[in-house]
């Protein structure tokens, strides 16, 4: 009988379902799309809570924090995990350097990010975020593009940015402005923190009137919304990601996946838990209570049952990243 870690495996190394495209960026380097293989699309490693205006590096130890999340990244190592896309974002407790150092332990390759983060009315944004135009913060989103992020030379391989709930305030769109801007001057793919499908749909229209195809942006947790919506963001291009899960939605999510494969929606969709992760307000970090693994060895097995396939899994977890993250604009 198959074992989870072979059958992961094996996903890991099916065959490519469309040519090699250009490269994407890793904390440690560039590496050919095709290099990426069975993904996580949306983790974390680190998260600071304590806001943009005292925010600071040194608020942690980056020797402490390998040690407690290095033996996390080795398991995924070997459940054939190849790629972790990172989402924590700048002000948030971004930091490139101690993501390269894990990576290098671990083997497992980890994608970083340029962009603001303005959910929980704008805690997490610097001032001049408040500030400057469109176009100025855009400036400074292609500068992490073309040189590095704070001078690390580690170059971001998507944006993370993020709205409110409700309809997009004017700072909001702003903020979804200066993505699609930076999209169309580096084929970055746009990872949006929303929820509700409100915005979503409003960010698609601006990314619409700006000149950029909705195959750019990322719905991000989308879950919670129905198939009408789903429907809509897959007519529309964009992606659906499902990126919440754990222990106590397995089941939930598996009905929801059976129904974007019934309507023929998995090319579309994204799927992760937004797991982690180490917060330095919290003596040795805190408890990491967000599993990593859940989708392997909950998840996974239920759907199996279910009659997913090897294929569609495939299609999850190795094609659907691979197609969202590379630049194929350019």
């Amino acid at each position: 009988m198959t074992t989870r870690r072979s059958f992961l495996k094996s996903l890991a190394v099916a065959p490519l379902l469309r040519p090699a495209k250009p490269m994407i960026q890793t904390v440690t380097g560039p590496i050919q799309a095709s290099e990426m293989g069975l993904t996580l699309t949306h983790e974390h490693i680190l998260v600071d809570f304590i806001g943009a205006d005292q925010i600071t590096p040194d608020r942690w130890d980056r020797v402490k924090v390998v040690a407690k999340m290095l033996p996390y990244l080795q398991n995924l190592r070997r459940l054939g995990v190849r790629t972790l896309v990172e989402c924590t974002p700048s002000y948030l407790g971004k930091d490139p350097l101690l993501l390269r150092e894990l990576s290098q332990k671990s083997g497992v390759q980890i994608l970083t990010n340029t962009g603001y983060y303005g959910a929980v009315d704008n805690k997490y944004l610097p001032p001049h975020a408040h500030t400057e135009t469109a176009d100025q913060l855009a400036d400074r989103w292609v500068a992490d593009y073309q040189n590095g992020i704070d001078a690390t030379g580690i170059k971001p391989a998507f944006m993370k940015i993020s709205v409110n709930p409700g309809p997009l305030s004017d700072l909001h769109r702003k903020l979804i402005t200066a993505a699609a801007r930076t999209h169309k001057r580096t084929g970055l793919t746009i990872y949006s923190h929303t929820g509700p499908y409100v915005p979503a749909f409003e960010q698609i229209e601006v990314l619409k009137k700006e000149g950029v195809d909705p195959s750019a942006f990322v719905w991000v947790h989308a879950q919670g919304s129905n198939m009408v919506h789903y429907a809509r963001a897959v007519r529309e291009g964009a992606w659906v990601s499902l990126d919440s899960l754990e222990n106590e939605n397995v089941d939930q999510y598996a009905q929801t996946l059976l129904l974007m494969k019934e309507n023929r929606f998995l090319h579309r969709t994204l799927l992760s838990h937004d797991a982690g992760w180490y917060d330095p307000a919290k003596p040795d970090g805190g408890t990491i209570d967000r599993d990593f693994t859940v989708l392997f060895t909950k998840l996974m097995p239920l759907l199996n049952k279910e009659g997913f396939t090897k294929k569609d899994w495939h299609q999850l977890l190795v094609e659907n990243p691979r197609t969202c993250l590379n630049r194929d604009s350019l």
